[in-house]
């Protein structure tokens, strides 16, 4: 099985942002649908590549070394697709906030969270200044 980080999001065009364009317009949420869609569906193969990668290398190893060695494998695919899970839990939430007219903007301050940055991470719900401020009170709090 090939190893790597999982599925990614560098397969899309760039939305071409035209001059006076409303944010978060049809074209606008259609783009990110399909980027949100098509990373949903990434992630569904992966896990099935996975579920078949497991049936088919599961050996039972004499040797305790070769056996621990496979088991260590194995939990590692079961992390990265449990954090995969939970990413497919979050597009979901994303897709549905596009569903209900609420996607774009900070869930804090109100203000556009941008196409770029949307683009950058498609399930932001934070704006980068409230983001950015989140972040410091994490490190400085520990929270």
């Amino acid at each position: 099985m090939p190893k790597g980080n999982g599925p990614s999001l560098k397969n899309f065009t760039p939305y071409k942002e035209k001059k006076g364009e409303e944010y978060m317009n049809k074209n606008q949420l259609e783009h990110f649908k399909h980027i949100l869609n098509t990373w949903k569906e990434e992630l569904a193969e992966e896990a099935s590549r996975t579920v078949h990668h497991l049936q088919e290398e599961a050996n039972n190893y004499a040797d305790p070394n070769d056996r621990a060695s496979q088991e260590e494998e194995f939990s590692l695919e079961l992390r990265a697709r449990d954090r995969e899970r939970k990413l497919t839990k979050k597009i979901n939430a994303t897709l549905e906030r596009i569903e209900v007219d609420d996607y774009g903007y900070c869930d804090s301050c109100g203000i556009e969270i941008g196409v770029k940055r949307l683009e950058a991470r498609p399930t932001a719900t934070l704006c980068i200044d409230c983001k950015t401020l989140a972040e410091i009170k994490e490190r400085t709090t520990g929270t």
